[in-house]
């Protein structure tokens, strides 16, 4: 089944304790379709300025991801600066450059108004529930994703987006800034009211735990002795978690403990490089691989239903 993003492609500069790349390819939109596109056909719908480069468009079009809702416009390409320090869970933003960014206003053609999964990335939720307002058939599976410059300045309309997608994927601290609710399960529960059937919260380093009203799943994430630059992690993440749930076709919860997996899986390869470097060359096997190093990691022989041998019981 296919899936539409609607997100960001943007020119990232990021500097680690050990490492600084000054100009790579990223963005929401960047990251997700890349893994996306192993599993399942995607479209992306952004803006890029003047300056995209040809090679990346090449090769995000060299995995098979439908660049035609990519507009080209007069300026500059989005730009992010940001540094992290000895804690990966958060980086420091010294500079952002929304350029041709600031004028976007997602307009989606008719053969992309019936995707079958449609994934808001980090945008205005104004712009977010526009889309939502141009489709002319109910996808499957609409999910989306926010931040907190979002939660904090444009509370009223984010509201309406939550209330409108099935899956909202956000990360820890964002969720306690939505709820105001340093719980992480009470503050599960008060967004599952509002209205979406599932909710993933990104830990980062820690994993990821996936919400309903009636179960609760989580995965840790996968352990790596070198880890490059966590930019993009969540929206890759994101990419391999509906890529997976797109090519089954399944949204049962089982199904969807195995589409966190996935998602983990593939956030696992993006932490290792630069930008989506590392993406951008993945085998089949290479992917079904570290699948099932996760499974190895995580399996503890099926004996959760048997009684523990515990003394006085």
């Amino acid at each position: 089944m296919s899936i539409l993003v609607i997100g960001t492609v943007a020119y990232d500069a990021v500097s680690t304790p050990e490492h600084n790349q000054r100009q790579s390819l990223g963005g929401s939109a960047t990251f997700f379709s890349l893994a996306a596109s192993y599993f399942a056909p995607v479209s992306v719908v952004a803006v890029v300025g003047e300056d995209f480069r040809g090679e990346d468009l090449a090769m995000l079009q060299g995995h098979q991801i439908d660049t035609r809702g990519l507009v080209r416009a007069r300026g500059k390409t989005f730009r992010w600066v940001a540094e992290y320090g000895a804690d990966f869970n958060e980086a420091q933003t010294l500079d952002t450059q929304l350029n041709v960014l600031a004028d976007f206003n997602p307009i989606l053609a008719p053969e992309a108004r019936t995707p079958s999964f449609l994934f808001l990335a980090n945008i205005d939720p104004d712009l977010q529930q526009s889309v939502i307002g141009q489709l002319q058939a109910k996808p499957r599976l609409v999910a989306g994703d926010t931040m907190n410059f979002w939660i904090q300045g444009k509370s009223e309309s984010l509201s309406k987006v939550i209330g409108s997608v099935g899956t909202l994927l956000i990360n820890e601290g964002e969720l306690r800034m939505l709820t105001r609710e340093p719980n992480l399960v009470k503050g599960a529960r008060q967004v599952l009211q509002q209205g979406p059937r599932m909710l993933v919260v990104k830990r980062g380093e820690y994993g990821a735990i996936c919400f309903t009203r009636e179960d609760v799943f989580a995965t840790p994430a996968y352990p790596l002795e070198t880890v490059v630059d966590p930019t993009g992690a969540g929206d890759t993440f994101a990419g391999g978690f509906m890529g997976y749930l797109a090519a089954t076709e399944d949204l049962g919860i089982e199904n969807v403990r195995r589409a966190m997996i996935v998602g983990s899986v593939m956030a696992s390869f993006a932490v290792e490089s630069f930008g989506p470097e590392r993406l951008q060359g993945l085998t089949p096997q290479a992917i079904q691989q570290r699948y099932h190093e996760f499974w190895r990691l995580t399996y503890f022989d099926g004996t959760g239903q048997r009684p523990l041998p515990i003394r006085g019981g």
